[in-house]
């Protein structure tokens, strides 16, 4: 006669006493990727704001810009592009706690303020969804 499926081998106690042991340590060697991980994604870009305009408000288009770029902890960079006919002029100017030690203009602060309210309700939505799962 042929056997078309192979018998599962029974486990004794010890065998899923050794499996449960080894599912324990997989899971705690996950756990402090994920602790390192999370520790290493606060400095990671996750917050961004770009603001288009003109500078001259009388001609030419919103060919302009201010992008902020920002990590957790709202430190990072926002650089603006003011596009002229004849040439670009790209400035770059550092961010710490969602400050800079340089004058803002207003469309760098708008793009600040953009990234920093668009990660703030990106946030309230995880929590809702995670209060709705449980």
């Amino acid at each position: 006669m042929i056997q078309l499926f192979k018998k599962k081998k029974q486990l004794t106690l010890n065998d899923l006493a050794r499996q449960l042991e080894e599912t324990q340590e997989r899971h705690e060697a996950l756990l402090q990727e994920f602790e390192a991980f999370k520790t290493s994604m606060r400095k990671a870009i996750t917050k961004v704001g770009i603001v288009r305009f003109n500078p001259f408000h009388e001609t030419g288009s919103d060919q302009s810009f201010a992008i902020a770029l920002l990590d957790e902890d709202r430190n990072g960079v926002v650089v603006t592009s003011h596009y002229l006919k004849e040439y670009n002029r790209v400035y770059a100017k550092p961010i710490e706690h969602g400050k800079s030690e340089y004058q803002l203009s207003e469309e760098e602060q708008e793009a600040i303020e953009q990234a920093i309210t668009q990660s703030a309700k990106v946030k309230s939505q995880n929590q809702n969804l995670k209060l709705k799962s449980s």
